[in-house]
C-alpha cells in the first residue's frame, strides 16, 4: 500500500480540524515532555543556544516546543507548504526558527553541525531509511544526542494503526493512505542502524493512551459523528510513556565520540 506523503501538503498543522491537530494536542505534549525530560532533567544540559535540527519538521510542531526551550532550531521537511505554514506560525508566535525545504535523505549541512537531532513521526515515511538515520548521525556533532520517535511493526500496531486508525468506519480518523504497515520498524532495527552509523542508543520508551480503551473508543466515535474536533479527540485520548513499545515508541541515543560516519548508507 503506498503511502500519501502528499497529505502533508493538503492538511492544516494549526487547524483544530484537521487530522494533525489530534498530533498537536495528543501525541506532541507526551514526546516533548519526554525529550525535554531526557535532556534537561536527567542528562543537566542547559539547551539555551544548542544547535538543534528537525528532520521532517511538519508545520513546526516540536520546532517551536525546542525554540521555547532555548535551543537555536533549524527545521528542515521537502513539503513546500508545510515549510510555508511552519514559517507563519513561528512569525506570528515571535519564534526564530529557520526553516528550509530539504529531505532527510540529503541534508544540506556539514558534518558536526548540530548539537541535537532529532526525527519524529517522520521514519516511517521515509524512501531510505537507512540514509536518514546516516545523515542524521554524519551533521550530528560528537557526544550529541538524537531524540526519535515512530511505529514498531507488530500484529498490535496493525490492528491499532491499520485497521482502527485508518480503515474501520466506525473509528477511522487519519486519511487512508497515513501508513504502511510494512514499513512500520521494529526497534532492534532502528538501533542496529544507529549503531552502524556512529549513534548507540540510550533508551526506548512506549507511548500509549493515558485512558482506559473504552474512554479511546468513545472519542474515537465523538470525532466521528463529528461531535468533537480532531485537537479535542487528541486531548480526551493524550499519550502518557510506558513500558509499552508495541505500537508508538520514543527513545535517544548519543553520538560516538569515535565515531566514523559515512555520508550515505551505502
Amino acid at each position: 500500500m503506498p503511502v500519501d506523503n502528499a497529505m502533508y501538503d493538503r492538511l492544516g498543522w494549526w487547524d483544530e480540524h484537521t487530522p494533525l491537530a489530534g498530533l498537536r494536542t495528543g501525541v506532541n505534549p507526551t514526546r516533548f515532555g519526554y525529550f525535554r525530560g531526557v535532556l534537561v532533567d536527567r542528562l543537566g544540559v542547559d539547551p539555551t543556544g544548542l544547535r538543534t535540527l528537525d528532520i521532517g519538521c511538519g508545520g513546526g510542531l516540536l520546532a517551536e516546543e525546542f525554540a521555547r526551550l532555548g535551543c537555536r532550531v533549524t527545521g528542515v521537511d521537502p513539503s513546500e507548504q508545510s515549510i510555508a505554514a511552519a514559517r507563519d506560525h513561528a512569525r506570528e508566535t515571535g519564534l526564530d526558527i529557520e526553516y528550509q525545504k530539504a529531505s532527510g535523505e540529503e541534508l544540506p549541512f556539514a558534518e558536526g553541525s548540530f548539537d541535537i537531532v532529532y526525527c519524529c513521526d517522520v521514519l516511517e515515511h521515509v524512501d531510505d531509511l537507512g540514509r536518514v538515520v546516516a545523515e542524521t548521525a554524519r551533521v550530528l556533532a560528537p557526544g550529541g544526542i538524537y531524540f526519535y520517535d515512530t511505529i514498531n511493526r507488530t500484529r498490535k500496531s496493525w490492528l491499532v494503526m491499520i485497521k482502527l486508525a485508518q480503515e474501520w468506519g466506525a473509528t477511522s480518523f487519519t486519511e487512508p493512505d497515513l501508513h504502511d504497515w510494512d514499513m512500520f520498524i521494529r526497534p532492534p532495527e532502528l538501533h542496529r542502524l544507529m549503531e552502524r552509523f556512529g549513534m548507540a542508543n540510550a533508551e526506548v520508551v512506549g507511548m500509549s493512551p493515558a485512558g482506559n480503551p473504552v474512554s479511546l473508543i468513545g472519542a474515537l466515535r465523538q470525532r466521528k459523528r463529528g461531535e468533537i474536533s480532531h485537537g479535542e479527540m487528541g486531548r480526551r485520548t493524550k499519550l502518557e510513556t510506558s513500558k509499552d513499545v508495541g505500537v508508538l515508541y520514543a527513545g535517544f541515543g548519543v553520538k560516538r565520540a569515535d565515531a566514523l560516519v559515512p555520508s550515505s548508507a551505502a
